[in-house]
């Protein structure tokens, strides 16, 4: 696959990250979209932390009791390794959240999946307020502009790879969130292309 140029830079509803290009491989790779639906992976993708914005790691500490409670683990612990600078998020910094027991540590223990989405869900509240971008967008990312392939996705380790729909149409709906119509009328295009 290639990296394409796309027409302008769309810009992320949050400020960042701004994506200039896109990995013509999230057209083609393929996967069990349907994560609540899987009956063998076992939270595969929630097997390691995720970076994760520094403003929204504070708006999930800020989070009520209850949502303390669901996750189990002190606040302190949930987040591993320093702030590092980066542009390509919101705040201009990130961090990562935690893994504990083989996972992260937002992954849902009484359940399936996140334990971030399933709280907002349940609770009414928007998950975009509160879930990590990267996981939002997962199993596509972003990478200096350009949006390309998670790294499961692009080595090949990614357990649900293969069939079903491609990456982008499985991220289509939560790109469209973020990066608005205009964005997603030229990767549609970009997508039709042999």
């Amino acid at each position: 696959m290639s990296v394409v140029k796309l027409s302008r830079a769309y810009g992320c509803r949050l400020g960042a990250p701004m994506l200039h290009s896109v990995d013509t491989s999230i057209f083609v790779t393929r996967y069990f979209t349907h994560c609540m639906d899987c009956g063998f992976c076992h939270d595969a993708c929630c097997g390691h932390g995720v970076d994760i914005d520094a403003a929204n790691a504070e708006r999930l500490k800020a989070a009520p009791q209850a949502f303390k409670e669901r996750v189990g683990a002190p606040v302190e612990d949930w987040f591993a390794g320093p702030v590092r600078q980066d542009g390509e998020f919101p705040s201009g910094t990130c961090l990562r959240t935690a893994v504990r027991d083989g996972g992260c540590i937002f992954r849902n223990r009484q359940g399936r999946g996140c334990a971030i989405h399933a709280w907002c869900l349940e609770n009414g509240i928007d998950y975009h307020q509160l879930k990590p971008l990267v996981s939002t967008l997962f199993p596509v990312t972003f990478e200096h502009g350009v949006l390309q392939l998670s790294d499961e996705a692009a080595d090949g380790s990614l357990v649900c790879e293969g069939g079903g729909p491609s990456c982008y149409d499985g991220a289509r709906a939560e790109l469209l969130y973020y990066f608005g119509d205009g964005m997603v009328a030229e990767l549609d295009s970009l997508s039709r292309l042999p």
